[in-house]
């Protein structure tokens, strides 16, 4: 899966899938978008992009269909309790 990752701006990293066509982004505040159906030519333009930021307003936000994040973007990314038995943690 690609990986761009990017050290100005709000995105600090995206995750392109090319089988599902899915981009996960994620933002300096720990959270992470999800967008269905993305050609792999816009994850491209945006990790070339000049402000990525600027480019998912103008061509991702509005465009795409939101999706469920692959990963939360917190922790330590594997199972949680809850995941493995349902219920509280």
């Amino acid at each position: 899966m690609p990986t761009k990752t990017f050290t100005t701006g709000r995105i600090r990293k995206a995750d392109y899938d090319p089988a599902s066509r899915q981009l996960d982004l994620h933002w300096d505040n720990q959270s992470v978008l999800a967008y269905k159906h993305v050609p792999e030519e816009v994850f491209r333009r945006l990790c070339a992009a000049p402000n990525p930021t600027t480019y998912w307003e103008d061509r991702i936000a509005e465009e795409y269909p939101k999706a469920q994040p692959r990963s939360s973007g917190k922790g330590s990314g594997g199972p949680t309790l809850k995941d493995l038995f349902g219920g509280e943690d």
